[in-house]
């Protein structure tokens, strides 16, 4: 949502209703009705969104959440989320004169061990994110969306797990305009937080459930980087009108567990390396009808070329 964008908890749930005839299977598909529509309040845009990291807390534990193959897992996406059908969604909020082009880049990550406690403050995030930026760790770029990642040790005080999961706001410092989101391990509180708390499609429900945060949380920030472009009239963002719905297009991964769009890895010479599956919270579509009226709906995947879209 506007202001802080937090990925909103149970009680989005009851707002996406199932059309007739819709999936009923997998992970709450949700609505396929148009929903209330988006407006533009003339602010910028991200047009192609640098994402950088900060792994915050201890991220070399036991316990199978915390650990260098977690990391992996979030790194992988960020590396095949730019250009592809799911992001495309967001190009439909380019305005005149900023065409956001559906690529990201993943360029570069840092790691604060805990400078400031495991319980942070709104400002002590803040902080985090300054002090990253201002030792020079990550570069200062008004581009960038620097994503603070935290352990599963490690706590938000304004409502990580009771109100909200995740958010991104923004931080003028030394005069640069700085995006940043804040995203906590949701191994912390599983139930609330991920769609599949006992087993996910990449066997660590806490990272891939902070991984459809980070989509959520990326998503909003390209089309409303300030709070002052896209949102609609209760003030809630592009992604914030899809929480919690995955999509009537979900199939089974190998491990048995529901995921809705992956990717094939390879190394340097185009070998095959492995395959990712991945179960990402759907986001907004806007759209014109054959008649020329608007109509936004959720979607986890476009084709701006051929206009067809999946939900």
């Amino acid at each position: 949502m506007r202001i802080v964008s937090a990925i909103i908890t149970s009680l989005l749930f009851i707002a996406c209703v199932l059309s007739a005839g819709a999936q009923t299977t997998g992970i709450h598909p949700g609505t396929t009705f148009p929903l209330s529509r988006m407006f533009y309040h003339r602010g910028p845009v991200m047009l192609e969104p640098n994402v950088y990291v900060i792994w915050y807390g201890n991220w070399n534990r036991t316990n199978h959440t915390d650990t260098a193959e977690g990391q992996q897992i979030v790194r992988d996406f960020l590396n095949a989320i730019g250009g592809s059908p799911y992001f495309a969604i967001n190009t439909t909020y380019s305005v005149s004169n900023m065409t956001i082009s559906g690529k990201v880049s993943f360029a570069g990550e840092t790691t604060d061990n805990g400078s400031h406690g495991r319980a942070l403050s709104p400002g002590m995030l803040r902080s985090v994110v300054t002090n990253a930026v201002g030792s020079g760790a990550l570069p200062t770029d008004t581009n960038g969306v620097y994503f603070v990642l935290t352990s599963s040790d490690v706590t938000e005080t304004s409502g990580f797990c009771s109100h909200f999961c995740a958010y991104h706001y923004r931080i003028l410092f030394r005069g640069a305009d700085l995006k940043y989101a804040f995203v906590g391990n949701f191994a912390r509180c599983p139930v609330i937080c991920t769609p599949q708390p006992t087993h996910s499609p990449n066997g660590n429900p806490g990272v891939d459930g902070m991984v459809s945060a980070i989509a959520h949380e990326l998503s909003e920030a390209v089309t409303d980087p300030d709070h002052n472009a896209w949102f609609d009239l209760q003030g809630f963002e592009n992604a914030d009108k899809c929480a919690w719905t995955y999509g009537h297009h979900q199939y089974k991964a190998l491990n048995g567990t529901w995921a809705n769009m992956g990717w094939d890895y390879f190394d340097g010479s185009g070998a095959f390396l492995y395959h990712r599956d991945f179960l990402i919270q759907r986001n907004l579509l806007r759209t014109n009808t054959r008649s020329g009226f608007r109509v936004d709906f959720c979607a986890t995947s476009y084709d701006p070329a051929s206009g067809a879209a999946q939900q």
